[in-house]
């Protein structure tokens, strides 16, 4: 079953991600098994990440990873991330 997950990162700006984007892309776990989409929207300082997963378990895999090199920059949640199961995805 498909998840999908907002992340909600406490004043996240475009450098930050950016740069946190880059290294991650720099591994050996990027593109991580199971990730669909990943999209981050919102204003500069106060930047969403919303994701589909194919499972919450190839989620959780790829947090392992994540968490270090977030909590490395210094990067912080507001919350536990949202995970909902998909009910139906479409694409074109």
């Amino acid at each position: 079953m498909s998840i999908v997950v907002r992340f909600n990162p406490q004043s996240l700006t475009k450098e930050t991600y950016d740069k946190v984007s880059a290294q991650i892309q720099d591994t050996e776990h990027w593109p991580p098994d199971g990730l669909d989409y990943h999209v981050c929207f919102g204003s500069d300082g106060d930047l969403k990440v919303s994701e589909i997963w194919d499972s919450r378990e190839q989620f959780e895999a790829f947090g392992e990873h994540l968490g270090p090199v977030l909590q490395e920059a210094g990067i912080q949640m507001s919350a536990e991330p949202d995970v909902f199961e998909a009910h139906n995805i479409e694409r074109r």
